[in-house]
């Protein structure tokens, strides 16, 4: 008997904890507005990759929100649903994700980024904070297959992890 896995595959999963991110977001102020701080960081962060597009991401109830934003072209949205890209699944999962070629992996292949905006790569990491939430997540795509092997990984996990103290010393009044 065959089964038609691709619905199942497809679909954005389920995230539980996005109410009690959003009241997180909200308590830290951030993910609501453009933020020049997580620019930068964008901008740094596609300069160490060498992608053309890179993202600091904060995901809610609704949807994506790229607070920080570096964008080779000025038509990039800083809004996105939740059924579109990667970021969801890194977020619920905990887990960094690496896609060198996106339509090597069903579960992601068919992705509305995929036909509508072109990605064919993506990198990234959760932004887990010290209440143990994950806020959204770095990430990096581009609209070529990358081979971003396990340096690409470590780094955007190191990117991840700097990009957390940034935000903890925000909280604490550092910045």
């Amino acid at each position: 008997m065959m089964y038609d896995t691709t619905a199942h595959l497809l679909l954005t999963p389920v995230d539980k904890e996005a109410p009690s991110r959003a009241r997180r977001l909200r308590r830290l102020g951030i993910g609501l507005r453009p933020d020049l701080a997580f620019d930068a960081f964008a901008d740094r962060l596609a300069a160490v990759t060498g992608a053309p597009y890179s993202m600091v991401n904060f995901i809610d109830e609704n949807g994506q929100f790229f607070a920080g934003l570096h964008a080779r072209d000025d038509m990039a949205s800083r809004y996105m649903a939740r059924d579109h890209g990667y970021c969801p699944h890194v977020v619920v999962r905990r887990k960094a994700l690496v896609l060198e070629d996106v339509r090597d992996y069903p579960r992601f292949a068919g992705n509305p980024v995929v036909d509508e905006i072109g990605i064919r790569s993506y990198l990234g990491a959760p932004l887990i904070d010290r209440t143990g939430t994950a806020l959204g997540t770095v990430c990096v795509v581009d609209v070529e297959p990358r081979p971003w092997g396990r340096s690409g990984l470590e780094t955007i996990k190191a990117m991840a992890a700097e990009l957390i103290e940034q935000i903890h010393r925000r909280e604490d009044g550092g910045i």
